[in-house]
Formats: C-alpha cells, structure tokens, sequence
C-alpha cells in the first residue's frame, strides 16, 4: 500500500489517473497533455504500474494505459475507512 500513497503523492501522477478516469489513453495523448518530459512522464508512468494503479496494452509501437479501478477502488475504501463518517466519530464519542 506504501507504493499507491507514494504515487498518489505526485500532482502530475494524480492528473495522468485524472486523465485516465475520463478513458484509456496513450501516452502520447497522455504526453500532449501534461508539460513534462518524455522521459519523466515514462517515470510516472513506472511509479504508476509498480503501485498497480495503471494497466498497459501495446499495440505495436503504441502503449495504452487504463485506470485500474479495482485497485482505485480498494484505495477508497481504505480511505473512507481510515477517515470514518462523522456519524460514526459521534457514535464513538458517546460511547465513550
């Protein structure tokens, strides 16, 4: 779970998943969009698939990248479960 955090740490990972939430794109289309490097956005993107948070398909020379939602998903959950509901902080305080 370190590697997702790591990655959600990026505002440039964070607008390739914001991207990617909309549809699959390649990473030229991808590329055309944020103002980096080829080669820093091909870090990205490793730092992207090493946390499990992107999936590739190659076509040829062409490689297309989607959001993996299930991973997103679980991050979530994770996070809405971390952070509670403020029905739940105030059931937890009364019983207190």
């Amino acid at each position: 779970m370190a590697d997702v955090f790591h990655a959600l740490s990026s505002p440039v990972r964070r607008q390739i998943l914001k991207l990617l939430k909309t549809r699959d794109m390649t990473a030229g289309e991808i590329g055309d969009r944020i103002p980096v490097s080829k080669s820093t956005l091909s870090g990205h993107f490793n730092v992207l698939k090493a946390a499990d948070l992107v999936v590739t398909s190659r076509d040829g020379t062409t490689i297309t990248y989607s959001l993996n939602t299930s991973v997103v998903e679980d991050v979530l959950t994770l996070m809405v479960g971390l952070l509670g509901t403020q029905e739940e902080e105030t059931r937890d305080a009364d019983q207190a």
